[in-house]
């Protein structure tokens, strides 16, 4: 085929340029900084964060929320796609896939540094009770983990072969690991066979596993009978706001991805145009789940369900809850509503929007909940009553994001973030098919 080496040549992955280096480094920079606030927390304890008897939870648990609900995006966008076998899917698949792995395991390590005594965390494991969704978590999330591996992992055993023949004279080490991780990728039928059998089965196991994830998240919050957490619709809601966070955060990184390694050419404009009719469907579903999940309390619950509630639509939480809400999804229907708002820089800002107001969605499923225990309060001090994250929180929570970004950026280092050998097989069935018309 007459492209193929081009396709080859544009899709390989890339040596970092001189801001490549940069951006990693900026990002190393973040993880020490949040490393070195670590390690004065664990030492010191707690008491650095403004955590309290109130806010016991605080922003690291809105973080782990919100890593839990990006990780949404192999089973929203990967398995699905692959299941209906969309044809435009080719070129996304393996970013959303990258971008579930990156998610998870920050959602692992982020439950981890919400523990005070990060010593006893074989605890979770030795003395687990069934009883406790928390028990269930420690059990799905390495489940997840694993099976979004392998999800990236089975697709990519032709284009590490590819990789393996490339580099055999530029770069022998890393041919020789190419080598290794495509499995003696030759080729053959037998082995196209296995593959898809295999790649089929890890789609379809990761759906159960995916809405399990989201709902077992939600238990944990729904079975503390709170205020603004004792609800049936938690599930529902976890499920569909993981849609959004997933497919805003593959918009966004999509569109980087794009313009960083000059992809125009196999991420075009059309793509961007379905990713943006599907935001726009996920926002929709989510604002029905959030209509149901505060319009129907405000009108027939009792008095500490509409305080609650209040508290969000004018009180304290009142500009952040509207922003989230305005600004993360309204405004984004409205906007990619319109052909012109599903062009890539337009989809960029949106995708931007949507992660920024998801992740302050989460920091409001929380934080309000347990300032407003409604109990009777005596000898509480009034600095209980509010909460917002020291600087020990800020910087490990930003060191938690550059950390995701950074395991990102190495995965599209070495691996081929479009698949090389799908493309190549769509390009020549392509032709034939123009050739056989002609």
């Amino acid at each position: 085929m007459k492209n193929y080496d081009k396709i080859l040549n544009d899709l390989v992955p890339q040596e970092f340029g001189k801001r490549g280096v940069i951006w990693t480094i900026s990002l190393l920079v973040l993880i020490i900084l949040g490393i070195i606030a670590y390690i004065d927390q664990v030492i010191k304890g707690q008491v650095v964060t403004n955590m309290n008897d109130y806010a016991l939870w605080g922003v690291y648990i809105s973080n782990f929320v919100f890593f839990v609900a990006t990780s949404f995006v192999g089973t929203v966008t990967v398995a699905v796609l692959r299941l209906t076998n969309n044809t435009w899917r080719t070129p996304i698949v393996r970013i959303a896939e990258i971008i579930s792995v990156a998610a998870i395991i920050m959602a692992g390590l982020t439950i981890t540094i919400d523990m005070g005594r990060p010593d006893r965390l074989l605890n979770l494991f030795i003395h687990a009770r069934m009883q406790s969704p928390i028990t269930w978590d420690v059990i799905i999330i390495p489940t997840y983990i694993m099976v979004s591996l392998l999800l990236l992992y089975f697709p990519l055993l032709p284009d590490f072969g590819l990789l393996k023949k490339y580099y055999e004279e530029k770069n022998p080490t890393l041919s020789k690991w190419y080598g290794k991780l495509s499995l003696n990728w030759t080729g053959s039928d037998a082995q196209k066979t296995i593959q898809l059998k295999s790649i089929h089965i890890i789609a379809l196991l990761i759906i159960p596993v995916g809405f399990m994830l989201q709902t077992i998240d939600a238990w944990l919050f729904s079975t503390l009978f709170r205020v603004g957490w004792d609800s049936t619709n938690m599930g529902a809601y976890f499920i569909s706001g993981a849609a959004v966070a997933g497919v805003g955060a593959l918009v966004t990184v999509v569109y980087v991805l794009q313009k960083v390694y000059k992809l125009e050419d196999y991420i075009t404009d059309y793509h961007f145009d379905k990713l943006g009719k599907f935001l726009v469907l996920t926002c929709l579903i989510y604002l029905y789940f959030n209509l149901n999940e505060y319009l129907i309390p405000q009108l027939t619950s009792k008095k500490e369900a509409t305080t609650h509630i209040n508290v969000l639509l004018t009180g304290q939480f009142a500009p952040l809850f509207w922003f989230v809400i305005i600004g993360g999804l309204i405004v984004p229907v409205v906007v990619l509503l319109f052909k012109k708002g599903r062009k890539p820089l337009p989809m960029f800002i949106i995708g931007l929007l949507v992660v920024l107001g998801s992740w302050w969605k989460r920091y409001l499923i929380v934080t309000p909940t347990l300032l407003h225990p409604f109990l009777p309060i005596q000898g509480v001090p009034e600095e209980w009553r509010h909460y917002f994250p020291s600087l020990h929180e800020w910087l490990i929570t930003i060191a938690t994001l550059a950390m995701a970004l950074l395991i990102i950026t190495i995965l599209v280092r070495y691996v081929p973030i479009i698949p090389i050998q799908r493309t190549a097989d769509e390009q020549e069935e392509l032709e034939l098919n123009k050739s056989t018309k002609l």
